[in-house]
């Protein structure tokens, strides 16, 4: 089944003509001016978000107090030699199954 769209009528008068090209670029122009507006809200809120993050950090180091934790909640590691992870110990002549 194929969805075809019906011709489109365009008008033989000129002034009908141009106010539709006037119509669409004032629709194009707001689109413009609107999507121009969200980007600078996004910008200035990142921009107010990072700025609320270092200052914290100022802080934070100013009185002495630990580095933030992961995102996990989970200290890092004291010595950088050591591996963490998790591992499953796998014994000869078992078969393996797999999570």
């Amino acid at each position: 089944m194929r969805f075809v769209f019906p011709p489109i009528r365009r008008s033989r008068n000129p002034l009908v003509r141009a106010l539709s090209i006037v119509a669409g670029l004032a629709v194009l122009g707001v689109l413009l001016v609107f999507g121009v507006v969200v980007l600078g809200v996004l910008v200035a809120g990142g921009l107010v978000f990072l700025a609320v993050r270092q200052w914290k950090l100022a802080t934070a180091r100013a009185h002495g107090t630990a580095e933030p934790q992961q995102a996990q909640g989970q200290a890092r590691s004291q010595d950088p030699n050591v591996l963490e992870g998790e591992f499953t110990v796998i014994q000869q002549g078992r078969p393996v199954h797999h999570h």
